[in-house]
């Protein structure tokens, strides 16, 4: 181990410089290694205090080479302020105000600058030019190397995030190639379910049916039409709770059973009871309200039953209109069943509106819905009954604040 103390910090600056040297540290570790030694002791040189150099040579159990250097500053002069993680080369600060510079040295038969002993360094003024010219011209190189770095790393983050754009186009188109088969599979399903067009004499039937999103277009907005063995028209609506296939199938699995209740003859007051007693053993889950409405083409007896539903509504050919309100609880709810049947009577020309709620919620006020839903079927009852639904629905619709399927189906009875 060296010990020396100094009181200048050019003479400081030479002695670390020619250790530097004498170990062959490399002109980049040199320069650090000279300036934040002097950056440590210059407060304490400044003020006319002189301040201890060690310096040692050590090698490990592994035979790897070590320099340490260690800067003891006076103990009234610990050098406060001095940040040693913002030095050029980090220093370990010790209790006593010594500062430690720890640096692995190069392996013996590394290539570099010769040796060079104190003597060979204190050559002044041009030796000390040429070390700090070649300090610099390692600085100047590391500099221009992390330029280089810095411009190959922007020019391949540009050609990685124009890859990366060009994949989330390709992505997006995918996604929404993806949706559009997805949502033709769906409405090829959907019109699947429906039941083929009804043909009766002396009625006209239309329908019109909307899904809530176009990404969703089945939902459980749902209905059934038939002609029973007496010629009665069987027609009803189900609106099954919740929204996609799941809500799908069980209005499916109502229609189905409600369809098979009628054919076998059940009265129309006990088919909304019928069908919960059927479907609440295999499935608790399953909500839904419905209308139930049978109509004899040839007299226009029109009945209705119902179980928690939106009322029918008629438009009569001499320009009137009303709902037909049937009181009852649908499938799923307490005490299911229609409160009784209503029945009526549809003349020639009167058009007969069966719905659900997504017509008259479109603005969440159901109240100034009915009365909008009327308005609009009174306006459009003179146009042909293939267009009714559907403009009745296109008004219904203009603003809506309530997203949900909507189902209208028109019938008018001709002479």
């Amino acid at each position: 181990m060296t010990r020396e103390t100094f009181r200048t910090l050019t003479a400081l600056r030479h002695t670390v410089r020619s250790i530097a040297l004498g170990h062959r540290l490399p002109a980049d570790d040199r320069a650090r290694l000279v300036l934040s030694l002097s950056e440590v002791a210059a407060g304490a040189l400044g003020g006319g205090r002189p301040v201890t150099l060690l310096s040692r040579r050590e090698t490990d159990a592994d035979g790897a080479h070590r320099l340490t250097l260690a800067l003891r500053l006076p103990r009234q002069n610990p050098g406060p302020g001095v940040a040693t993680d913002t030095l050029p080369l980090r220093a370990q600060a010790q209790p006593d105000g010594t500062f430690v510079w720890d640096l692995p040295l190069p392996p013996a038969g590394a290539q570099g600058r010769p040796a060079a002993t104190p003597a060979a360094a204190a050559h002044g003024g041009e030796a000390d030019i040429a070390l700090l010219e070649e300090e610099l011209r390692a600085a100047l190189a590391r500099a221009d190397a992390l330029a280089d770095d810095h411009r190959r790393l922007k020019h391949e983050l540009a050609e990685t995030n124009s890859g990366v754009l060009a994949l989330y186009v390709q992505l997006e188109e995918r996604d929404e190639q993806l949706r559009t088969a997805h949502g033709r599979t769906l409405r090829a399903l959907e019109d699947a379910l429906r039941p083929r067009p009804l043909h009766a004499d002396g009625l006209e039937l239309a329908v019109h049916y909307a899904p809530a999103s176009d990404d969703a277009p089945t939902g459980g907005d749902l209905y059934d039409w038939f002609t029973l063995p007496d010629g009665t028209v069987h027609i009803t609506v189900v609106d099954a709770l919740g929204h996609g296939i799941t809500s799908t199938r069980t209005a499916l699995t109502v229609t189905h059973a409600v369809r098979t209740l009628a054919l076998e003859g059940h009265p129309l007051e006990s088919i909304v009871e019928r069908t919960d007693g059927i479907l609440a053993p295999f499935d608790q889950s399953v909500m839904a309200t419905l209308l139930l409405a049978r109509l004899d083409p040839a007299d226009g007896t029109l009945t209705l039953a119902n179980g928690s539903h939106p009322p029918a509504l008629v438009a009569r050919a001499d320009g009137g209109a009303d709902y037909l309100e049937v009181r009852g609880r649908g499938i799923g709810f307490p005490l299911p069943g229609s409160e009784r049947v209503l029945t009526t009577h549809l003349g020639v020309d009167d058009v007969l509106l069966l719905y659900t709620d997504g017509l008259t919620e479109s603005r969440r006020d159901p109240c100034e819905g009915e009365v909008r839903l009327k308005e609009a079927l009174c306006r459009h009852r003179a146009r042909t009954t293939e267009q009714i639904p559907g403009r009745v629905a296109e008004d219904l619709l203009s603003e809506v604040l309530h997203q949900d399927d909507t189902l209208a189906i028109a019938v008018r009875r001709r002479g």
